[in-house]
């Protein structure tokens, strides 16, 4: 079960970085990143800063939307 589950998250975290041009390839990444994450404490760590960096990205997001229909 662990070779399987290296293999799937492996995969799908290598199709998600060559993929980053399409929109909604992140998710491939975060995906991939949960499935290592069971078996590797680093992809643990890289989830946590994919995770705090997204968060980060939607708030400044949120910002500039809101800023932007107030003018």
């Amino acid at each position: 079960m662990r070779i399987i589950r290296l293999t799937v998250g492996g995969l799908l975290f290598i199709a998600g970085i060559v993929l980053t041009l399409l929109p909604g390839s992140i998710l491939l990444v975060v995906s991939g990143l949960v499935i290592l994450s069971y078996d590797w404490p680093r992809a643990r760590s890289w989830l946590g800063f994919c995770q705090r960096s997204m968060r980060h990205s939607a708030l400044k997001i949120d910002r500039y939307l809101l800023a932007r229909k107030l003018r």
